[in-house]
């Protein structure tokens, strides 16, 4: 390689000089060039050379060229010479550096040689790597080859393993299958069994397998040796509930819940002998249950409190009717017949524990059937809720449940039905209705569902009775006899009172419940009962005890239906506007009686003689009994307004001696009889202010009417000033 460069460096030089050698020849063979000759030749063509000029004035050469004048010929000798100069001077530098230009030839050389001997090495590497290649691609493919093997061997391994491991049978599982106590562990070996028997029953393969022949038959004899086993451990746990005082609910959680996979198994691999031990469950859990049930109504019947008979009515008459008849409950036992009192506690009693019967009978305790009555049925919430959740985890099956509660349920419904035929006491069964609803409210939080459809029935058995029996105490108003009912007594009497605390009751336990029928019905009873009252009140022969009596009646009514709440409603508006009328009647009954020559003049004479002094128009006043004055106009020319005589003094006189010797008296005898009329003290004071209210208006009236008299001021010594009989009745009012 140094030698072809050596070799081209003389063939450059070479060439060099040949190149300056023609160029010399060159220039003396052309010779001078005559560019005026060349200008004016026909061959050359000057076309274009204006803008070629144009084009280049800018170069800085031709614009030299242009301002010298310079031919052109000469330059291009000039620029030849300094070219053989250039070139000259360069000879003489190769020919400076030409012992380097050898050295470097030889180190080139040696370069050659080196490189190719490495390129005789590599090569024989290459082909090596190649050939190694080559086995590593085929180690390769035999690695993955014996990878897969190995992997399919794994495999198979495992599924061979798994095979075995589940269709041998280990002797240790023999011996606990056979000779074992049903503890911990045999629940184990059970499920072990379990997962066996699946094996060889569920998987096709196994069903061909030659090893199915030599173990299948072995693992039939540990399945029924197992099923027999744990069917008798079983019923004999399931046989202990039978005993005397065992406490079912903790025999359940702490024992049976303990081996619930028993039933699982036989539930999957015996299911025969399931099905016997799920019928003597349900055998054994309805005998106790329904024994157990049993013997707490029959202590809770000894606890019984009877509150109500078919006689024990509204309308029915409070007196004995036969020298025989049986002993009357105390007074405090026939009030609860109509009376909420305190049973109403019954309500918020709904989460207390029941009752325990031989507690209650040692302190001689008596209760309202509806007490019981709730304390059976939480009796029966508590256990139906145990023993469905302890169905559903035991058997998974909350179906067993219902054949469970056949029993307890008829047990219960032969009570209820052997109870409710007897049962009279209307707020009892409006207070069992209340508590059937809370008990749904109770087992819907509970989020159990078993009783739904008894407590719906029980609901319905209830309100047909209930409205039996209301429909009784309505007829015993419609039909009452007056005449056995009636007492010559004006204070309130005992059937409306029965009537008030009835109301009362059935208004404030309907407030939370809030059935519309019952509204309505409490609206006919109420038409009866007002029917009634006017019947009894019409008995008594004068009108004034008539008032009274129906005042001293509706005043009860309306305390009652207060005393029980705010919920009276149109009932309670009802019976005040019958005494706010009856009332303003009493007032003008009780004012006639003692003062009737006054307001009979005041009604019929003065109004019309003081309106006659207003000349073309007459005026006339009435003084109603409720406080009101009502006044009409008459025309002066109407024939009837003067027919009269105008008043004198004369007639005038005896009245104002009259009232002015015995009015304190009358206030007092007004003052007596209101309190000897009315029961209830501040209603007659009410009455008593309302009279002399009114007694004042008239006699005021009176007072006007003398002064307007021709005369009439000869009587006002004997004229009763108005402020002395307000400071009477100011007197009285203080009594109160």
């Amino acid at each position: 390689m140094a030698d072809m460069g050596i070799e081209k460096q003389g063939h450059h030089y070479q060439d060099s000089n040949d190149s300056q050698k023609n160029v010399f020849d060159l220039g003396t063979f052309v010779g001078d060039l005559n560019v005026e000759e060349d200008a004016s030749s026909d061959d050359i063509s000057l076309e274009g050379l204006q803008q070629e000029l144009e084009e280049c004035k800018n170069d800085d050469v031709v614009a030299n060229i242009l301002s010298k004048g310079t031919k052109l010929r000469e330059y291009t000798k000039g620029v030849e010479n300094n070219i053989r100069q250039v070139e000259l001077d360069s000879i003489q530098d190769y020919i400076k550096e030409s012992d380097n230009l050898v050295s470097l030839h030889d180190q080139i050389r040696d370069c050659d040689s080196i490189l190719s001997q490495m390129e005789t090495l590599l090569s024989g590497f290459q082909a090596e790597i190649g050939s190694i290649s080559s086995d590593i691609k085929i180690l390769q493919e035999k690695s993955m080859d014996m990878g897969l093997k190995l992997k399919n061997r794994k495999v198979a391994e495992s599924k061979l393993a798994n095979f075995v491991e589940d269709i041998i049978v280990p002797p240790r599982m023999v011996d606990i299958i056979i000779d074992g106590e049903v503890n911990d562990e045999y629940m184990r070996t059970l499920e072990t069994l379990s997962k066996k028997l699946k094996f060889v029953e569920v998987d096709p393969m196994v069903k061909i397998s030659k090893a199915l022949k030599d173990v299948q038959p072995e693992l039939e004899k540990l399945r029924q040796k197992a099923v027999s086993k744990v069917f008798e451990f079983i019923v004999q746990k399931l046989y202990s509930l039978r005993k005397p005082k065992t406490n079912i609910q903790i025999l359940q959680q702490s024992v049976l819940l303990k081996y619930k996979y028993i039933v699982t198994f036989l539930k999957e691999h015996g299911k025969e002998i399931y099905i016997e031990v799920r019928g003597a469950y349900i055998d054994t859990m309805n005998k106790v249950l329904s024994a157990h049930f049993r013997a707490y109504i029959q202590a809770l019947e000894k606890l019984q409190l009877d509150i109500a008979t078919s006689n024990d009515l509204i309308g029915v008459e409070a007196r004995n009717t036969s020298l025989f008849s049986s002993r009357r409950e105390p007074l405090k036992n026939r009030s609860a017949v109509y009376a909420l009192g305190d049973r109403i506690k019954i309500l918020k009693e709904i989460d207390e524990p029941a009752l325990i019967p031989h507690i209650a009978e040692a302190s001689s305790s008596k209760y309202p059937y509806e007490v019981l009555f709730r304390s059976l049925h939480k009796l029966l919430m508590d256990t139906a809720t145990s023993e469905f959740n302890f169905c559903d985890d035991f058997f998974g099956e909350e179906s067993i449940f219902y054949d469970i509660f056949a029993g307890p349920f008829a047990v219960i419904d032969e009570h209820f039905n052997s109870i409710l035929p007897n049962c009279y006491d209307a707020i009892g069964l409006m207070l069992m209705i209340l508590i059937i609803h809370q008990h749904q409210l109770v087992m819907s939080r509970r989020r159990i569902p078993c009783l739904d459809s008894y407590l719906d029935k029980v609901n319905i058995v209830l309100w047909p009775r209930f409205k039996m029996v209301f429909d009784m105490h309505l007829n015993s108003l419609r039909n009452a006899n007056v005449k056995t009912l009636w007492e010559d007594d004006v204070h309130p009497h005992y059937v409306m009172r029965r009537y008030a605390e009835f109301t009362a009751s059935l208004i404030h336990l309907n407030v939370e419940y809030g059935d519309g029928q019952l509204e309505l019905n409490l609206e006919r009873l109420r038409m009866a009962i007002d029917d009634l009252l006017i019947k009894l009140a019409k008995t008594f022969p004068k009108p004034k005890s008539q008032t009274v009596f129906l005042i001293n009646n509706y005043d009860m009514t309306i305390a009652v239906l207060k005393e029980a709440g705010p919920e009276g409603g149109k009932i309670q508006m009802h019976f005040e506007e019958l005494l706010k009328s009856n009332t303003a009647l009493f007032v003008e009954e009780l004012l006639l009686e003692h003062f009737s020559d006054l307001i009979r003049f005041v009604k019929t004479r003065a109004c019309k003689y003081i309106t006659n002094s207003f000349g073309s128009v007459t005026v006339c006043y009435i003084i109603y009994h409720n406080g009101f004055i009502c006044k009409w106009y008459v025309s002066a020319e109407d024939p009837n307004a003067n027919t009269e005589k105008p008043i004198t003094v004369a007639e005038v006189e005896p009245l104002v001696k009259d009232f002015a010797s015995r009015w304190k008296a009358a206030i007092e005898l007004m003052h007596k009889d209101v309190i000897t009329s009315f029961s209830n003290f501040l209603c007659g004071m009410d009455i008593l202010r309302s009279a002399m209210t009114q007694l004042l208006l008239y006699y005021t009236r009176f007072s006007d009417c003398i002064k307007k008299i021709v005369g009439g001021s000869a009587l006002n010594k004997d004229l009763v000033s108005i402020p002395s009989i307000m400071y009477e009745i100011k007197k009285y009012s203080r009594t109160f």
